[in-house]
């Protein structure tokens, strides 16, 4: 089940990457295939099979992980910028590029680097299995690691989440209000996700589910978001305001199509 996840998971990814591919060499919304590639890399490294391959060629001390870690952290930063500007939240925006938001990222980042140095790494371990099961110092140290690789993702998150339930509650389009949504959905399953270390061995499929969640509900919304912009590249006169319709909102469906 895990298996299918993670395969059905970067199939969507890579199919809306390699879509975006025309569109990006056109200099077209390249912010956006900048995030499916990242995210589609993201996913690769956390198959066994890729993640051991390219890890024996680093030298086998699971860099490849750390790596992963910081690949995530580029993709939902990028992910938040232009969720923040699509949906007019200048406020999120503010927190994600202004000092806040570096903090938050210098902090994680420390976080992530200074556990995984604590770690005996050697063994090259998809997940870092083999590296818990080395001892129990080990064991928590990997624990707090992912804790740690998962702190930018649920500032990001949270930072979003009030921007999302607002369009959603919104009259802009059904798209977009679907989007934001999916999106929300992806911000709670982020931020359920520093609750794994706490979640006993005999669930641990639920870490797996929730992880991807977050994943499919960001790449599926941003992608309602795209099929949104080409329907109103296509019939330009569908998105008209219906009359008496308050100006403030023509502005936000402008924004929210990033």
């Amino acid at each position: 089940m895990i298996e299918l996840l993670q395969w059905s998971t970067l199939a969507v990814c890579g199919a809306l990457a390699v879509a975006r591919v025309p569109s990006a060499i056109r200099g077209e919304n390249r912010s956006l295939f900048g995030i499916l590639l990242l995210m589609t890399l993201a996913i690769l490294l956390s198959v066994e099979a890729p993640y051991l391959a390219l890890d024996q060629v680093l030298g086998g001390r699971n860099v490849a992980n750390l790596g992963l870690r910081f690949i995530i952290f580029g993709a939902i930063l990028l992910v938040g910028i232009r969720i923040a500007k699509g949906f007019g939240a200048s406020r999120a925006l503010s927190l994600l590029t202004g000092r806040p938001g570096a903090v938050a990222f210098g902090l994680a980042g420390v976080a992530v680097i200074a556990t995984f140095l604590m770690m005996d790494t050697a063994g090259s371990s998809a997940g870092l299995q083999a590296v818990a099961a080395k001892d129990p110092r080990n064991a928590a140290l990997v624990e707090y690691y992912g804790a740690a690789g998962r702190l930018y993702q649920c500032y990001v998150s949270l930072v979003l989440f009030p921007a999302m339930i607002r369009a959603v509650r919104s009259s802009l389009p059904p798209l977009i209000r679907a989007a934001a949504g999916l999106l929300a959905v992806g911000a709670v399953a982020m931020a359920m996700s520093l609750l794994s270390p706490v979640i006993p061995p005999t669930l641990g499929f639920l870490r797996f589910i929730v992880n991807y969640t977050a994943i499919l509900c960001y790449v599926l919304g941003l992608a309602l978001i795209w099929s949104d912009k080409l329907r109103a590249r296509a019939s330009p006169r569908s998105r008209r305001p219906a009359a008496g319709a308050a100006p403030p909102a023509q502005e936000t469906q402008d924004h929210a199509r990033p």
